[in-house]
């Protein structure tokens, strides 16, 4: 993981858990959300939108290119390894790495949550910064990242269940 801050969050979902993980262990693009893919010369890069509410009339959000890593499958536990960074090499904007996690937390609830760490910009200035204000945004944005998540699993359990 990356030196830095640490930001963890995590959400109940009403789903089995072997429904929501082979949901999550499927293809990124039907999970992740606001996914969308980009050529370019060396292949296809995997961009989405992370950020967060400021109010209730506005959003800041942030293109970010994604990177998925292999699955670590347990039982009753999964990980998948997340990387994101600003699309464009934007050194305002801090990197993260961190796991999407699943666990069963009973036979009809499972629990999605998000560790990761991320170094905030600006080398100093921005240690200062986020201790004053960026963690406050860092964790605004993984939460938005892992409730808009769980949307997305918890729907593909009520078509499932439905």
């Amino acid at each position: 993981m990356l030196a830095g801050m640490f930001v963890r969050y995590f959400v109940e979902l009403a789903a089995p858990f072997d429904v929501v993980e082979s949901r999550l262990l499927d293809e990124p693009e039907r999970w992740l959300p606001g996914l969308f893919e980009d050529a370019e010369d060396r292949g296809t890069r995997l961009l989405t939108e992370v950020g967060f509410h400021l109010g209730d009339d506005v959003r800041i959000d942030k293109q970010v290119e994604v990177r998925i890593g292999a699955p670590y499958r347990m039982p009753r536990k999964s990980l998948v390894p997340i990387t994101w960074t600003a699309d464009g090499g934007d050194r305002l904007f801090p990197s993260l790495e961190g796991d999407v996690e699943l666990a069963a937390i009973g036979e009809h609830r499972t629990q999605l949550s998000i560790s990761a760490s991320y170094r905030p910009p600006l080398g100093a200035v921005g240690r200062a910064l986020d201790r004053a204000l960026l963690h406050r945004v860092a964790e605004a944005t993984v939460k938005d990242f892992v409730d808009r998540v769980a949307e997305t699993l918890e729907a593909s359990h009520d078509v499932t269940a439905g």
